[in-house]
C-alpha cells in the first residue's frame, strides 16, 4: 500500500490537488493511512468520521430523502458523502464510503463485508460496489485500500 500512497501523494501535490474524505465503515482509517506519509497536510486538509445518519446528513449534507429511499449503504448515499465532504473542505476530491464491516448488522440484500466508495472529482461522480469476506477488520482495511486504488486509477 505505501508504493500506491506515495504515487498518491507525489500526483496530488505535483497538480495542486486537494483531497477530502468521508468515512463511515472505515472509522478514521482511511484518514490515518493517508496521513502516515509525511507532508499529506499539503494535500489533505481533512475528514469526517460520519457513523451516524444524523452527522451523514447535519454535518456532511446527504439528503434525508437519499438515506430513506437507498439505506446509509448505497451508491446514492456514498456519492452524496463524496460530493457533501469535497464541498465541505473546499477540496478539489472527496471520497466517501460507506458500508457493513460486521460481524453483526448485514442482511440478506446487504450482507457484512458490501462497502460503497464514492469520488466526487471535478464534474464526475462515481461510486463503485464491493463485498469483501473476512472480518471486520480486513472488511475495513480492504474497503482503505479499494478507495486508494481507485483513486490513484483516477489520477493517473
Amino acid at each position: 500500500m505505501n508504493k500506491i500512497l506515495n504515487q498518491i501523494a507525489t500526483t496530488l501535490t505535483r497538480k495542486k490537488l486537494t483531497l477530502s474524505i468521508c468515512e463511515s465503515c472505515t472509522g478514521g482509517m482511511l484518514g490515518s493511512i493517508i496521513t502516515q506519509v509525511p507532508g499529506s497536510s499539503k494535500y489533505f486538509p481533512g475528514g469526517i468520521i460520519a457513523y451516524s445518519n444524523e452527522v451523514k446528513q447535519k454535518t456532511v449534507g446527504v439528503k434525508p430523502a437519499t438515506l430513506k429511499k437507498y439505506g446509509a449503504v448505497s451508491a446514492e448515499v456514498a456519492r452524496e458523502m463524496a460530493q457533501g465532504v469535497r464541498k465541505r473542505f473546499k477540496s478539489d476530491i472527496g471520497i466517501g464510503i460507506t458500508g457493513i464491516a460486521g460481524p453483526s448488522g448485514g442482511s440478506k440484500r446487504k450482507p457484512v463485508g458490501m462497502v460503497y466508495i464514492g469520488i466526487a472529482y471535478n464534474k464526475m461522480i462515481f461510486a463503485e460496489k464491493y463485498l469483501f469476506k473476512g472480518n471486520r477488520d480486513y472488511i475495513r482495511k480492504k474497503a482503505c485500500k479499494q478507495a486508494l486504488v481507485l483513486l490513484n486509477h483516477l489520477l493517473t
